[in-house]
């Protein structure tokens, strides 16, 4: 590795040989360091580079044309002076650029660099006093573009689109963003106010997870034909399998070969379920060997999948002193106050055929006591069957007609339970309350029309207007059980994020793995593998 250019070095220490100057008050010194720094850097400064040569580069290399627009904003940005190097030859932070891109796999990415040859000549043969290149100088910063739209910026906001994410995408200028690379270059390896937290967090468990598929096979735990299940104290070969697997997932500290389920592998089945949205109970199912079944090459790709969503997700989302997270795979809301989890509530999304959309807006009402009113959808395919059948319907189920429409009367019957919480939208979503408690007992919890049902939805109303003067929990409970619809105005509007993440890692460092609900995954690894 080559170290920082010496007239970085030099004026760094200049500069703070000044500040000392003036504190002694000797100006003749300082004066004497900052001619000196002058000269330094007018003797490694190079010329610029004629402007006229970035077209003919990019027909001599055009798989590299998808950078052009941004390579010539760059160098018109900064007068077509040389950026990666001074006249001892190619920078350091170039050099961090070139082991970055030759590693790109550990950034969860999958892709083959174009000129892979040139690439590597210009690095491993480079040495001190490299005379500049001009064609070498925009093939860097061409791999510079390739990099930033590879593990910064992810797929183009089209194509997310085309996989149902609405969330708004960050914005970025990564013409600017070098200025910040090259002033630090640390900032390649991590940067969490570009990148979310979350991507690097995945990034370390990638590594693990990929130890572990070069470490040995991963051979598939097999059980009698007429065993369903293992409960505690029961005896089997395959137990031992279990233990070993759970083992080097990290679920249990030692492995002590024993075919006996004991306490210890009860322990670890309960952590692995945990994490892996399964109900947390101590039988060993065949969905339970199922899962532990899975290739560790499919985590790995689950991994690298979930690693391109968090290129999606604006780091603006981890400033906002108020934010309601919902995870649709994980069927959980998180609501933050103060960048602090505060509340956990299990929820019910959208079925297969009523997907949860991915967007985000702000909540800014609260209704306590609310009507449903019916959409259209369910009117015709629902209602209108069931009045066929019985005409008692309406009243059987709490409804009236209301202006040509249908709609159900507030109270411990209504679908939307006692209380909804609205963020206008394009997409009809909101969260509420609902009668049918019973369905968060359900590993599996997409069982609704596109909206999002809270299993907590009394402490969550609570915690929103804690600080509200207008509100006690006592007023709260008896608005909730009014039987009259009353509208609230929030002061103050919460960002509230439904996104799709099927991997996540926690605070803890812990890894968690969600089935694929909407079957989302294999598409987007498609799109990312053939990129």
């Amino acid at each position: 590795m080559k170290k920082l250019p010496l007239s970085t070095l030099i004026l760094a220490f200049g500069f703070s040989l000044f500040i000392l100057s003036c504190q002694r008050k000797d100006h003749t010194n300082a004066e004497l360091s900052l001619k000196s720094i002058s000269l330094i850097t007018k003797t490694n400064r190079l010329t610029s580079f004629d402007s006229t040569l970035i077209h003919p580069f990019f027909i001599k290399y055009p798989e590299l044309q998808k950078y052009q627009q941004e390579v010539t904003q760059l160098y018109r940005k900064r007068t077509y002076q040389y950026i990666w190097y001074d006249r001892k030859g190619i920078l350091e932070v170039a050099h961090l650029l070139y082991n970055k891109m030759d590693n790109l796999e550990d950034e969860g990415v999958k892709t083959t660099i174009p000129y892979q040859e040139k690439l590597d000549a210009l690095f491993q043969n480079s040495r001190e006093n490299q005379k500049p290149n001009v064609d070498d100088e925009l093939f860097i910063s061409s791999l510079y573009f390739l990099y930033t739209d590879k593990v910064l910026k992810g797929l183009d906001a089209t194509k997310t689109a085309e996989l149902g994410w609405y969330l708004p995408r960050k914005k970025q200028s990564y013409v600017n963003y070098l200025d910040s690379i090259i002033a630090n270059p640390s900032l390649i390896d991590k940067n969490e106010k570009e990148v979310f937290e979350q991507y690097y967090r995945l990034k370390e468990v990638l590594q693990k997870y990929r130890k572990i598929e070069k470490e040995g096979p991963w051979n598939p735990i097999v059980t009698d034909t007429g065993s369903t299940n293992f409960k505690r104290g029961d005896s089997a070969q395959a137990i031992a399998q279990i233990r070993t697997r759970l083992f080097i997932l990290g679920d249990i500290a030692t492995d002590s070969k024993s075919v006996l389920y004991d306490d210890e592998l009860a322990t670890g089945i309960l952590k692995y379920k945990k994490r892996n949205g399964a109900l947390e109970n101590n039988p060993i199912t065949q969905k339970t060997i199922a899962s532990l079944n899975v290739p560790i090459a499919e985590r790995v790709k689950t991994i690298m999948v979930n690693m391109e969503r968090c290129r999606w997700i604006s780091t603006d989302i981890s400033k906002a002193k108020e934010l309601i997270v919902i995870n649709i795979p994980s069927y959980q809301l998180t609501y933050f106050k103060d960048g602090k989890p505060v509340l956990f509530s299990k929820v019910v999304v959208g079925k297969e055929l009523n997907k949860t959309v991915i967007f985000s807006a702000e909540m800014k009402y609260i209704v306590f006591s609310p009507y449903w009113n019916v959409p259209n959808s369910i009117i015709e395919k629902e209602i209108k069957p069931g009045i066929a059948k019985n005409p008692n319907y309406l009243a059987e189920h709490d409804m009236e007609w209301d202006n040509g429409t249908i709609r159900q009367n507030p109270g411990p019957k209504n679908s939307l339970g006692l209380v909804k919480f609205l963020f206008p939208n394009n997409n009809s979503i909101y969260l509420h309350d609902t009668p049918s408690k019973n369905l968060f007992n359900e590993e599996k919890r997409a069982f609704s029309h596109g909206c999002i049902r809270i299993a907590k939805p009394k402490e969550l109303a609570n915690l929103i207007l804690k600080d509200d003067p207008n509100w006690t929990p006592e007023k709260i409970d008896a608005a909730m059980n009014a039987g009259k619809e009353t509208w609230y105005a929030l002061k103050t509007k919460i960002p509230v994020y439904i996104g799709y993440f099927t991997a996540w890692v926690d605070s803890d460092g812990v890894i968690h793995f969600y089935d694929d609900v909407y079957q989302r995954d294999d598409r987007l690894a498609t799109m990312l593998f053939e990129e």
